[in-house]
């Protein structure tokens, strides 16, 4: 917590959250042993603490003390207590732990890569996992939820969703939230998500747009105009929003459910390891001369 608390306020989530992970390791007592019991503590104990570093930088940035974990709540209410300072209701706190389940792994993409590479060099779970959050900080593979939330904002009315997304596209303005190196029609993780955010906007006190709505709305633009789908990252946004979680905190969320596919591949890695190194072919120029020091410019 101490890495959270000098963490400048104005910061970046995920930047405090790649740090204070890889600070976690300086007192894990088993952070010399990458045997699979160890790794499974490791794991559990990353799995618990990620949502306590997420939670209190939030809290202090808001200017409010920290909330404690509560043992007697599950993973889901227990993250949206600690963030919001109250206890969500049933729908929300159902709602966030499908999300959880959602993110929780998924092939083998960029992070869950990068965190099998550290593995395989029998490097530790913390090492494996730092790395894998580097990885998901960059905008296209985590942050993309972010993405959609900040477009839906900007446009902030049903109505003008139509006119404005043609006219980004027109200006060949890419629209986060869209297509998928896998899925080829919509991703089922966005059709359950977009059934919880339908519901959570029925919820809603009306103060502000319908998400949904828009959502809904946009993805028929770019179904018409781009023939995409969307993907996980799109209806997560007004799901996540919806339960009252700052845009910026998004990507953070996705860490703290993909931790465990993280150190998952991690484990499953260390038990029957290979060294994962890829060969590469040269591109460049195929002979070169080699000047003298005095002679370069």
């Amino acid at each position: 917590c101490q890495v959270v608390d000098l963490a400048a306020a104005d910061g970046k989530p995920m930047e405090m959250l790649r740090t204070a992970v890889s600070a976690t390791s300086f007192d894990d007592p088993d952070k010399d042993s990458n045997e699979e019991d160890a790794n499974q503590r490791k794991a559990l104990r990353l799995i618990a603490k990620i949502p306590t570093l997420v939670t209190r930088y939030q809290r202090r940035r808001e200017g409010q003390e920290p909330v404690e974990p509560d043992s007697d709540l599950d993973y889901a209410t227990n993250f949206l207590t600690m963030l919001r300072g109250e206890q969500p209701t049933e729908e929300e706190a159902r709602t966030f732990d499908v999300a959880m389940i959602l993110h929780a792994d998924h092939e083998m993409n960029a992070s869950t890569f990068t965190a099998r590479v550290i593995a395989s060099t029998l490097s530790d779970m913390h090492s494996a996992v730092t790395g894998a959050i580097g990885a998901l900080k960059g905008p296209l593979h985590g942050g993309a939820n972010e993405q959609v939330m900040e477009t839906l904002a900007s446009i902030d009315d049903p109505d003008r969703i139509e006119e404005e997304v043609r006219r980004r596209l027109e200006e060949k303005q890419r629209i986060m939230g869209f297509g998928h190196r896998v899925y080829k029609t919509m991703d089922p993780r966005a059709a359950i998500l977009k059934e919880h955010s339908h519901r959570l906007a029925e919820e809603a006190d009306g103060s502000e747009p319908n998400w949904y709505e828009m959502s809904e709305r946009l993805e028929r633009v770019v179904l018409d105009e781009k023939g995409l789908y969307p993907n996980v990252d799109f209806y997560s946004a007004s799901t996540y929003h919806y339960l009252g979680i700052p845009t910026d905190l998004f990507t953070t969320l996705f860490v703290a459910s993909r931790v465990v596919g993280w150190a998952a591949h991690v484990i499953e890695q260390h038990r029957d390891n290979r060294l994962i190194r890829p060969n590469s072919e040269y591109v460049g120029p195929r002979r070169r001369e080699y000047p003298a020091l005095a002679e370069r410019s």
